[in-house]
């Protein structure tokens, strides 16, 4: 899917803010900026998804408005994702993984949304993280510029012991202020495992991060 280069710029801009790790899980991002993240991410968002337990989970691209939720929760992934971005940038691959469970936790027990937009919430924090990581591409075709997800080696970026800290620190209290594991048990207590939330999406899966 071609994005116009207008947006894709916009969404570039807003990516500067990595280099302030302070501000990881608190700056705000404009409207502008979270709409370029969320089409990143539904332009990587698979048709469909297949959960560990062999459920799969069918997207309907032509039914994007469905698919896609309101912009405050987007934002609120796309700051969630911010600090997973850090975490892998400081090699906190544990910090990594509790950040998205925690962020997926705090999504399912409000019991708002589709199976479909739980995979697309999950892709918006894998395609932030991606973005900010260099894993995405952003390659010029006839005047617009395409998402591509680069597979290649990611680029050096560094981290002081002041930063992995700080991002440690962050991660900690937003795992904390999230609901625990037991609470995701208890809403699916009577219900089949299938209802439950999708861990990874996209053709980057997370679940290659939570595997050793």
């Amino acid at each position: 899917m071609n994005i116009r280069a207008g947006v894709v710029l916009a969404g570039v801009a807003a990516l500067a803010l990595v280099g302030s790790v302070a501000s990881a899980g608190a700056q705000d991002l404009s409207e502008h900026a979270v709409k370029s993240f969320m089409e990143y991410a539904w332009s990587l968002t698979p048709q469909q998804f297949s959960k560990p337990d062999g459920t799969v989970i069918v997207i309907d691209k032509t039914k994007k408005d469905q698919v896609l939720v309101p912009l405050d929760v987007a934002r609120e992934v796309i700051k969630a994702g911010r600090l997973s971005a850090h975490a892998q940038i400081c090699d906190l691959r544990d910090d990594q993984i509790q950040n998205h469970r925690a962020l997926m936790r705090r999504e399912e027990v409000k019991k708002k949304w589709t199976p479909q937009q739980m995979v697309y919430i999950s892709q918006l924090h894998l395609t932030t993280v991606m973005l900010l990581t260099g894993r995405i591409r952003l390659v010029e075709k006839q005047g617009d510029k395409e998402v591509v997800v680069d597979e290649k080696k990611e680029p050096a970026q560094t981290c002081t012991d002041e930063q992995k800290k700080k991002v440690k620190e962050l991660i900690t209290a937003y795992v904390a202020a999230s609901p625990p594991v037991s609470a995701i048990a208890d809403l699916y207590k009577d219900k089949p495992k299938a209802q439950g939330a999708p861990t990874a999406t996209g053709s980057v899966s997370e679940t290659a991060v939570e595997k050793k």
